[in-house]
């Protein structure tokens, strides 16, 4: 199940891509604009592959090539229709020019994942040959051009982003989620490093809770608990905050995932399908904004939005991929609910490339269709932590390439983390 999972969801990164740049699609709906974020789990992905056969290391290392020199290359300024500024990245880019779309914000935990993908590249690629000596070159030059100094905009922490016309973001990353990569990256950084302080600050605001018969360090969304660990091993090591707490974050991550499956099973709103084996609450799409009655109920529905348990918003949405995406934390509980969605409902029959990115089942679908109503997108940001979380849990390879990654190493321990394989 998790080898034809896993290939049927790296065939995302295979056809979403363009050839000429290495960019990939946000998500399957036309016309759709690259994400950068996808572009690096993309990046991170094709090592996976090769390992697996899903694709051949001269392809692999063709598509890892034109994607790092397209960033390499492509324009970097103030200008509103750059591709970034200071070394990082606009959140979306128009597939075939590369340039800024949707007048989105440059995003400074997308380039973070962009940059993590590159790094796994070059980790990955250690051969002698011109093009994986080049692959490693770019990874390393493109890290150590990101300026993180200038992203905290004179704060302790970093903001979110920045825009043409507009400057900087009133918002900064604060209290437990995706950006904690980000922090570790921007720490290890030789040529733009963030001060230890900052790291303090954004840990200063972690909330810890007690939530669903577990107590761990709270964020909603479960996918917030994932990310970061698609790329760092936080087993057996600890910053100051865990160390008070007596448990790592991997461990943290395992709890929010058990604090997740118990909100199924109590379904304290009573949603059609919710179950031991149906869960996996996060950001992603819904049904649409609209309020209707289900059953004599009258139910609150959501588009995209940063769902999350106990504390909601819930629509009734389920994640499927975000489950997958729990599997080196809690196989138990994930392992049954894959079977569930892949063999008992059958939610990645007629799909190329896996899990559609969600489904409600209270949402009113087409008469006979007990999914109610599905998601009609692949999301490439929901693609990737599926194929490399399955990797972590099966053979740790992503883990592993990036535990030699020195920058890695160098963040975490200015963050404060010590013990275990560092």
């Amino acid at each position: 199940m998790l080898d034809q999972l896993q290939k049927e969801t790296f065939a995302y990164f295979l056809h979403e891509s363009n050839l000429e740049n290495g960019l990939v699609r946000d998500r399957t709906k036309k016309d759709c604009p690259a994400s950068i974020a996808a572009t690096g789990l993309a990046l991170a992905s094709y090592p996976v592959a090769v390992e697996r056969g899903f694709i051949s290391r001269s392809a692999a290392i063709e598509r890892t090539l034109t994607t790092l020199r397209f960033f390499w290359n492509s324009p970097q300024g103030p200008a509103p229709d750059a591709t970034g500024y200071h070394g990082l990245y606009y959140h979306f880019l128009d597939m075939r020019t590369g340039r800024r779309a949707w007048q989105c914000e440059l995003s400074t935990v997308d380039s973070a994942f962009l940059l993590a993908g590159a790094l796994t590249a070059g980790m990955y690629f250690a051969a002698g040959t011109p093009e994986e000596n080049e692959i490693r070159r770019l990874a390393e030059a493109l890290y150590q051009r990101a300026d993180w100094q200038w992203a905290r905009h004179g704060g302790a922490t970093i903001t979110h982003g920045w825009k043409p016309k507009s400057g900087f973001l009133k918002y900064r990353w604060q209290g437990y989620d995706e950006a904690l990569l980000l922090y570790i990256l921007a720490l290890g950084s030789p040529t733009h490093p963030l001060p230890e302080s900052s790291y303090a600050a954004w840990a200063s605001t972690y909330k810890w809770e007690h939530c669903c018969g577990q107590d761990y360090l709270y964020a909603g969304p479960l996918f917030t608990h994932q990310l970061s660990h698609i790329w760092i091993d936080f087993r057996d090591i600890q910053d100051a905050f865990m160390r008070k707490k007596g448990i790592d974050y991997f461990e943290n991550s395992r709890r929010a995932t058990y604090a997740q499956q118990r909100y199924a099973i109590d379904n304290p709103l009573k949603f059609e399908g919710y179950a031991r084996k149906c869960w996996g609450i996060t950001a992603c799409d819904g049904p649409g904004l609209s309020t209707i009655k289900v059953n004599g109920i009258e139910r609150q529905f959501f588009g995209y939005v940063g769902r999350g348990v106990p504390y909601g918003p819930d629509d009734g949405t389920i994640a499927p991929w975000a489950v997958a995406a729990s599997l080196p934390f809690a196989p138990e509980i994930v392992l049954p609910a894959l079977d569930y969605y892949i063999r008992e409902i059958k939610l990645t029959e007629r799909n190329p490339y896996g899990f559609k990115e969600s489904f409600n089942a209270t949402y009113p679908g087409k008469p006979g269709n007990p999914l109610g109503w599905v998601s009609p997108y692949h999301c490439g940001l929901n693609q990737g932590p599926i194929v490399l979380m399955i990797e972590n849990y099966r053979s740790g390879l992503v883990w592993q390439l990036m535990r030699n990654c020195p920058y890695i190493g160098t963040g975490l321990r200015l963050a404060g983390f010590v013990g275990g394989w560092l």
